[in-house]
């Protein structure tokens, strides 16, 4: 049974090398997530404090760190329009790939776009509401009635964690595209195989006609 009439999505077979790992709409999807990763490893450094030590944060540290972020939040109109911008080519990349998609672009893009857009979600919810919130210094009021109130501290811990959170998602995704390319070079390479062993049978089996051809003409010689 045609495992493409089973699947609840209409998949295509593509030429070799539209949509899948080594097109141009990957490298779309890997150069803003590479971005991504290179923007996060640099605020590392601030996040290092909060969550991966057991020392005690001084509290001129949480003033550094508002200062910092406040400075961020304040940059001028065209660097979070670049950043959006990379976002937008990422999903580009991703509706590029998932065009009449293949098993492979279902199985490592499908799940590659849900985590790309977990990030978004997480980047939108808690990174971008996080800097409102300390440019605002509105610590421990809550902007609704079902939301609970967090003081300046913990804030700023969810804001480092987000920032974990968000670099494993963009990781899982480069693991997954990678993936794509592991799998489609497995497939590549056992097709090759077949396609040569079909060959050597065959000349195999019309050496073998040919033998029996040559026999029976010098028979008939005879």
């Amino acid at each position: 049974m045609d495992p493409s009439k089973v699947s609840i999505f209409k998949t295509y077979d593509k030429p070799k090398g539209q949509g899948g790992s080594g097109s141009f709409a990957t490298f779309m999807i890997i150069g803003p997530v590479c971005f991504f990763l290179g923007m996060l490893f640099s605020s590392f450094p601030y996040d290092y404090p909060l969550l991966w030590t057991s020392e005690i944060t001084p509290d001129a540290y949480y003033d550094q760190l508002e200062t910092h972020l406040k400075f961020l939040h304040a940059s001028p109109p065209i660097i979070p329009r670049i950043l959006h911008i990379a976002i937008s080519i990422g999903f580009i990349g991703f509706f590029i790939k998932l065009f009449k998609p293949s098993e492979a672009n279902l199985l490592f893009d499908g799940a590659s776009l849900v985590l790309y857009v977990i990030g978004v979600v997480v980047y939108i919810t808690n990174i971008v509401k996080g800097l409102r919130i300390v440019t605002l210094g509105m610590y421990g009021v809550p902007e609704g009635s079902t939301e609970v109130a967090i003081g300046r501290e913990d804030s700023l811990r969810v804001m480092a964690a987000s920032n974990t959170i968000l670099a494993l998602v963009l990781v899982g995704v480069l693991v997954l595209q990678a993936g794509q390319w592991y799998a489609e070079r497995k497939e590549q390479d056992e097709i090759t195989k077949f396609e040569k062993e079909q060959g050597e049978k065959t000349i195999a089996k019309g050496q073998k006609n040919g033998g029996h051809v040559t026999r029976a003409s010098s028979k008939k010689k005879q």
